[in-house]
């Protein structure tokens, strides 16, 4: 906590204050940042970092592997979903980029299969992706691993934008041109960024 606290008070101190009229226009006027960003928790992969962006400039959700489940509404919590439908109906962003990244722990998890541990949320989370591993273990990817699971990484993001095609109000505005999707996998190891189609 005390590295918290400490970040925070260099924050106040340096970009807040030299940034401080962005913050108040953004308290006054409200957000409307022209894209969204679907990322994954790891700490590692920071958009705001990654796309050099301010405050205001993207919408940003994070959970584990970066996924998206597909459309399904009922009463049960939908972190995720939620905020899609916020960033699309209400905020009108115009771009959703699905963000993977190398050395994933939640495409691992998917790719290591159920665990012997028991976990209350990550395995069933993964599972989202699941046609993801499925692809990798159909058509076996030369290497060990490491290299199936970066096989898995690329797939586990077009599931996500398969999956985000399952909202009526997506495809609506994506087919109209009000919306554009795109895949991206960061390396951690690199800094590269490479599209996903």
């Amino acid at each position: 906590m005390k590295q918290l606290l400490e970040g925070y008070e260099r924050f106040r101190e340096g970009y807040w204050r030299e940034h401080k009229e962005l913050y108040s226009t953004l308290a006054r006027e409200g957000q409307s940042p022209p894209a969204m960003v679907i990322a994954c928790s790891d700490s590692r992969v920071a958009p705001e970092a990654i796309f050099d962006c301010a405050p205001g400039d993207i919408f940003v959700v994070r959970n584990v592997a970066a996924l998206v489940p597909p459309y399904a509404p009922d009463d049960k919590y939908h972190g995720t979903s939620a905020a899609l439908e916020f960033a699309v109906t209400s905020l009108n962003v115009r771009t959703i980029l699905v963000l993977g990244h190398s050395r994933c722990g939640g495409v691992r998890t998917l790719m290591k299969g159920p665990s012997e541990g028991k976990h209350d949320f990550i395995s069933s989370w993964v599972e989202i992706a699941k046609e993801a591993r499925q692809r990798v273990c159909d058509s076996p990817v030369p290497g060990d691993f490491d290299a199936q699971c970066q096989a898995c990484e690329h797939e586990a993001i077009r599931v996500s934008l398969a999956n985000l095609l399952t909202f009526p109000w997506i495809t609506e505005r994506v087919k109209d041109g009000r919306l554009a999707l795109a895949g991206w996998h960061f390396s951690v190891e690199t800094g590269l960024l490479e599209e996903v189609a």
